[in-house]
C-alpha cells in the first residue's frame, strides 16, 4: 500500500516523574486534511483541553477509518534499568520504533516523520532506520526538531502522546493524594513532591530514580545514594565511601 504517512512523537523525556510516552500514528497521506479539520497540531500550542478534545477525535476517526495507532508507555522502572547500559536518545529509538511496529505493517509503503530527540537529526534518522531493519526498507524516514510543527501527522502524535501522560499523571496524583506538579525538575510543585516520595525505605515507583533529582533528595533524607534499580525488576543498595 502507498501513500502512507507515519507521525512519531514522544511526551515526558525530561520530567523526573512519570512514564515517558511515544505514539505513531499511521493514516494514508490522504486523510492529512482531516487532521488539519481536527486543529492538530504542536501539542505545546494547545491548551489541556484542547488537547483532550482533539485527541478523543484522532482516536474515534481512528477506529472508524482504520488508521494505526501505536502508543508505548515507558514508565520509570525501565528508564532506570536502560541507564545502566544505555542512555535515553538510545531508548527512544527503541520506543519509537515499537510504536512505528504497532501503527503499521513493516510489508506496506510510505513516510515516516518522526520528531528527532536526539540533537543530531542525521544520527536520529540513521538509528532509526538501523532499529526498524530491512522489512521497513520500503519506508522513508525523516527525523527533524520540531516535526510536531512542521508535519500534521506528527502532530496529531504528539496531542495523543500528551494526552496519555497527562492522564498517566492525574492517575498517579489521585492514588497518592499529592500535587506533583509538571514533572520537571525545575517546577517547586515537583520538587516537593520528590522530597515526599523519596521518604520511605525505597524510592517511590512513579520517581527516574536514575535522575540526579532524585538522587540528591534521597541523599538528603536518608544520607547515602539512591538505590538501582536492577534489570530483573529487584533493587540494590549502593555503597557511599563513608562505608570503606
Amino acid at each position: 500500500m502507498s501513500g502512507l504517512k507515519i507521525g512519531v512523537d514522544e511526551a515526558g523525556r525530561g520530567p523526573v516523574i512519570g512514564p515517558l510516552v511515544v505514539c505513531a500514528l499511521c493514516i494514508p497521506e490522504a486523510d492529512e486534511s482531516v487532521l488539519r479539520e481536527f486543529g492538530a497540531r504542536d501539542s505545546k500550542e494547545l491548551s489541556p483541553a484542547e488537547r483532550r478534545g482533539i485527541s478523543e477525535k484522532i482516536l474515534s476517526e481512528a477506529e472508524a477509518s482504520g488508521w494505526g495507532v501505536g502508543i508505548v508507555i515507558c514508565e520509570a522502572e525501565r528508564i532506570d534499568t536502560n541507564s545502566q547500559y544505555s542512555d535515553l536518545n538510545r531508548l527512544e529509538i527503541e520506543l519509537f520504533a515499537e510504536a512505528i511496529e504497532a501503527a503499521a505493517e513493516s510489508g506496506s509503503r510510505g513516510t515516516v516523520m518522526a520528531d528527532a530527540c536526539d540533537v543530531n537529526e542525521e544520527r536520529f534518522t540513521n538509528r532509526l532506520v538501523s532499529r526498524l531493519g530491512s522489512d521497513w526498507s520500503e519506508w522513508k524516514v525523516f527525523s527533524r526538531h520540531g516535526m510536531d510543527s512542521q508535519n500534521v501527522v506528527a502532530g496529531a502524535a504528539s496531542i495523543l502522546a500528551k494526552v496519555r501522560r497527562d492522564n498517566a499523571i492525574s492517575v498517579t496524583e489521585a492514588k497518592l493524594g499529592i500535587t506533583i506538579g509538571s514533572g520537571y525538575p525545575s517546577d517547586p510543585l515537583t520538587r516537593e513532591a520528590v522530597k515526599e516520595l523519596v521518604s520511605g525505605e525505597l524510592p517511590h515507583e512513579c520517581l527516574r530514580w536514575s535522575w540526579s533529582t532524585v538522587s540528591d533528595a534521597w541523599r538528603e533524607v536518608h544520607g547515602g545514594p539512591v538505590p538501582i534499580r536492577a534489570a530483573d525488576g529487584s533493587t540494590a543498595l549502593q555503597s557511599s565511601l563513608d562505608e570503606w
